[in-house]
């Protein structure tokens, strides 16, 4: 069955079907319909925490306790998680736990217009980018799974017009995830100085068996159309230019923002005459084609 819903909305609906049991946020627009929507699910606990830190603290905490768990917030709100998100990069996770920050491009309700991409970077962890409400739900699932995968919290960054903007959502069944065991581990999960050392050539391995994912096209597409444009986009940046140039381009469509691919790029360069990279906020795809 099909049903025309916003971003937000299949956001929480992704949840439902990828077996998410625990919802922490603290709500800012444009993200804070995912947790109300969530809240609508009587298999998952939806609450609101008193700030953004706590939010990512408490789906943190019963992700490590062994559910998949959930923390929604705005861009500047990723500024107050940040104590967390760094050092859970180091920790990896036990159950899936995905972080969704819904970024702000024109600044319709927000003090600034930062681009959380900069913080995938720093953090190491990877970053998924829907472009419309089915990927909002089907990229929530792939999080978890990736989550589980690489060991490793998923970031899952929005925008304001995805967030708010309608198209139609295939639904799928919910699936039941079994809890997983917490097994005491300090030097995984108690970053002092002598365990983070440690773990830190973990998160650069894994962020190397992430980059052959992203020159994969399971989540990275090439889409062909006419060879003598050839445009590098994400998001709802993607759907402006494939609203412009239609078939008359063709297109990398990164669905995966952290790390960037390299192999991919290349391929995908080789084979058009002009190359546009077409992204909001500051060049971080165009930094790194160059």
């Amino acid at each position: 069955m099909k049903k025309l819903m916003l971003g937000n909305e299949a956001v929480a609906r992704g949840l439902y079907e990828a077996g998410c049991r625990f919802v922490s946020s603290y709500p800012g627009t444009p993200s804070t319909e995912i947790t109300e929507a969530a809240a609508e699910y009587d298999e998952i606990y939806a609450e609101w925490a008193p700030n953004e830190k706590v939010a990512a603290e408490s789906a943190f905490g019963a992700c490590v306790e062994g559910v998949r768990s959930f923390t929604a917030m705005k861009h500047v709100g990723l500024n107050v998680a940040t104590d967390l998100v760094f050092t859970a990069s180091y920790t990896g996770v036990n159950a899936g736990f995905v972080i969704a920050v819904a970024d702000d491009q024109g600044m319709h309700s927000s003090q600034n217009e930062q681009d959380s991409r900069h913080y995938a970077a720093a953090a190491k962890l990877p970053m998924l980018e829907p472009s419309d409400s089915e990927e909002c739900l089907n990229y929530v699932k792939l999080a978890y799974k990736l989550s589980e995968e690489y060991d490793t919290p998923v970031l899952m960054r929005l925008s304001t017009r995805i967030s708010h903007s309608q198209s139609l959502v295939e639904l799928g069944g919910r699936t039941e995830i079994p809890t997983k065991p917490y097994v005491k581990n300090p030097a995984k999960y108690v970053m002092s100085p002598a365990n983070a050392i440690r773990r830190h050539p973990e998160v650069e391995a894994r962020t190397l068996r992430l980059l052959e994912l992203a020159n994969s096209e399971r989540v990275n597409k090439i889409i062909k159309g006419s060879t003598k444009i050839g445009v590098i986009a994400s998001g709802i940046a993607y759907d402006y230019a494939r609203e412009a140039l239609g078939d008359n381009a063709s297109y990398l469509k990164l669905g995966l923002l952290f790390p960037l691919p390299t192999d991919l790029i290349r391929e995908f360069a080789a084979s058009v005459d002009k190359l546009y990279v077409i992204e909001e906020l500051d060049p971080v795809i165009e930094t790194h084609v160059r």
